[in-house]
């Protein structure tokens, strides 16, 4: 490890920490806080020279059997010229409270007052619609992730919403852009739907994931 070790991680957490109240710190550079079937994070993502970390805000579905707490919907934080800013470690002290301020205002979902799980899902379907309008890879992960949290939330108009859209999307989405392990169309939107109407298994995954990835102790939104 390079010379910003654990006692400098664990310094710089408990300052992001006290910059950002309401999120709880999950372990070393890594800030959460549960709203509902979602986690949100602030992850300080350490540069490949490790004397320098990436503020990054982002979320985490629960309703996935996932190994990791992703960084879904990542926002690092960016320069005034558009250009993701990383803060050295050396110079933490100076510049953190500036950077959370600026990462606050920069991110598409609250970091202060806790964003609902309608924003959450409809900023879910706000990117994938995106990624399709530039062309970029189709956001599948993020639209199961969008349907099935709406689902867990029991949200009678997002739900149908979100399936709507996905059918739609999954029509324009190109066989050779897909994951590999994707089961086709048709398939995929079917077993979408079939999750989507069983949020008893989906609340058991919900607190599965929250036992795996010891997130019990966070703040959690009421």
């Amino acid at each position: 490890m390079s010379k910003d070790g654990p006692a400098t991680a664990r310094r710089v957490t408990a300052d992001w920490a006290r910059a950002y109240e309401g999120f709880s710190v999950w372990r070393p550079l890594r800030l959460l806080r549960r709203i509902g079937p979602v986690v949100q994070g602030i992850t300080l993502d350490r540069t490949t020279s490790g004397d320098a970390y990436f503020p990054t805000a982002h979320i985490h579905a629960l309703t996935r059997e996932f190994p990791v707490v992703s960084l879904t919907l990542g926002q690092r934080l960016l320069s005034p010229s558009g250009v993701q800013e990383a803060v050295a470690f050396a110079s933490h002290a100076d510049l953190y409270i500036e950077a959370s301020a600026r990462l606050a205002e920069q991110s598409r979902l609250s970091l202060g007052d806790a964003p609902g799980v309608e924003q959450i899902v409809k900023e879910l379907h706000a990117f994938a619609v995106a990624q399709q309008e530039r062309g970029y890879p189709p956001a599948v992960f993020e639209m199961e992730d969008s349907v099935l949290v709406a689902a867990a939330y029991g949200d009678s108009e997002l739900l149908p919403r979100g399936l709507r859209l996905a059918a739609d999307l999954a029509e324009e989405w190109k066989v050779s852009r897909l994951p590999l392990s994707f089961p086709g169309k048709a398939d995929w939107l079917a077993g979408l739907e079939e999750k989507a109407g069983s949020p008893s298994v989906l609340n058991d995954t919900i607190e599965s994931q929250i036992a795996v990835h010891k997130l019990g102790g966070i703040h959690q939104v009421q």
